[in-house]
């Protein structure tokens, strides 16, 4: 076999690239770990089934924000936990190990406590309940295994891919690079109902196969802002820098209230069909402090314990985007062997020793009037007789969009500046 370069591409919303690792043309057998073959299907839609993954992916989704904030604290935060984590769920099945271990690790399993059949049929009891129909709430996820017409994948992963993570397979010409994006970007387009377009703008010509997931939701608040309310108004970047942003205004009984040990204002608002989103935004200055005091515990309190107060709320209308390239990121959570010569992918391919190249991740999200995109939904306010108290959202904030279907992130982020993309 001859040496081939490692590659990169950036898909929506997770992508895990597979490149020859080494020069040994033979692969290791089972011996260490059996292929993982799921029970019958009945048992893997039970509700329980999800109740494996959900606190892993809270403290997973946190994790990986801590690294990314750490790394620079200047700029918005974009991503989808849930994204990352089925794309290397999906991608264990096919390692073994310490490869497959430190996968399992890094997304917060404990494999002493959960079996991986139990995982498995967490994520796919989870991806089930996402593409439920849902009314006003569009949620819908898809994983594209793009494979090289001359990499040969063991048929066991192939089967449990498409049975537990609803995978499709593509065999496609790498060498054929045009033809290759144009099927790959097709895929996301139609995935994404139109929302990205042509996002694979190269393909190196010595990749084998590229792992694609993706994620797409849509929905509307349940009690929505007025258009002819929004007005421009100035945004606290920092001390030093203000920019002006359209701010959206709503009077209204808010989930709101005031975290005084974290100094931050906290707002839960509901979408239709079962989502909410938590906007916590901190004193100017005190970012830091929030991040470090942020858990899950205290996410799901402030769900169950909500306050409602009628309040005056000044929003900020957005259209953000986060790329990543994960791979020293997902090292720092101790992913590692399979970056390296020593990646063990036994359980994925025939006749070839693989590793993991690249791993880019993208994220899109825009919150307007009526929800997370523009709609003709109908303006209900309230008119009080005396004014309530004014919360406005003109700094620096952190926010998370739940699904209580599931019970799980479907995506975090810190805005910095509304108008940075």
């Amino acid at each position: 076999m001859s040496s081939f370069m490692s590659w990169g591409l950036i898909l929506l919303a997770a992508l895990c690239c597979l490149v020859p690792g080494s020069l040994a043309v033979s692969i290791q057998g089972f011996d260490d770990q059996e292929p993982f073959i799921p029970k019958n299907d009945h048992s893997q839609h039970q509700p329980a089934a999800s109740h494996k993954t959900t606190p892993n992916l809270a403290d997973f989704a946190i994790s990986v924000y801590c690294q990314m904030a750490y790394k620079c604290n200047t700029t918005n935060i974009l991503f989808s936990p849930v994204s990352v984590a089925l794309a290397f769920a999906l991608l264990s099945m096919g390692a073994s190990s310490d490869t497959h271990t430190q996968i399992l690790n890094a997304l917060q399993f404990n494999l002493s406590e959960t079996s991986e059949a139990e995982i498995h049929a967490g994520f796919q009891h989870l991806l089930h309940t996402f593409n439920q129909p849902k009314g006003k709430l569009q949620l819908t996820t898809g994983t594209g295994l793009f494979v090289d017409e001359n990499l040969k994948l063991v048929e066991t992963f192939v089967e449990n891919a498409k049975k537990m993570y609803h995978s499709e397979t593509f065999s496609v010409n790498f060498r054929d690079t045009e033809a290759t994006k144009k099927q790959i970007n097709d895929y996301v387009e139609k995935g994404t109902q139109g929302k990205i377009v042509d996002l694979v703008k190269e393909l190196d010509q010595d990749t084998l196969l590229a792992l694609v997931n993706y994620i797409y939701f849509k929905g509307k608040w349940m009690n929505p802002f007025g258009v002819m309310y929004t007005e421009d108004e100035d945004f606290h970047v920092d001390e030093q820098t203000t920019v002006k942003v359209p701010m959206m205004r709503h009077t209204h009984l808010f989930h709101l209230h005031r975290q005084e040990d974290l100094s931050s204002w906290v707002l839960l608002m509901d979408y239709e069909g079962n989502a909410t989103a938590f906007f916590i935004m901190p004193d100017l200055g005190k970012m830091q402090e929030l991040e470090q005091g942020i858990t899950k515990e205290l996410l799901y309190t402030w769900l169950k314990k909500r306050h409602q107060m009628l309040a005056r709320v000044h929003f900020p209308k957005l259209s953000i985007s986060g790329t990543y390239d994960l791979k020293e990121l997902l090292g720092n959570l101790g992913i590692t062997k399979a970056f390296s010569d020593a990646a063990d992918f036994s359980r994925l391919t025939e006749g070839a020793s693989v590793k993991v190249s690249k791993v880019m991740h993208k994220a899109m999200l825009t919150i307007d009037e009526q929800g997370t995109e523009a709609a003709g939904a109908t303006y209900i306010g309230i008119m009080p007789i005396s004014l309530p108290p004014l919360v406005e959202f003109k700094q620096p904030f952190l926010f998370l969009l739940y699904d209580g279907n599931t019970d799980n992130p479907l995506f975090v982020g810190r805005v910095v500046n509304p108008l940075q993309m």
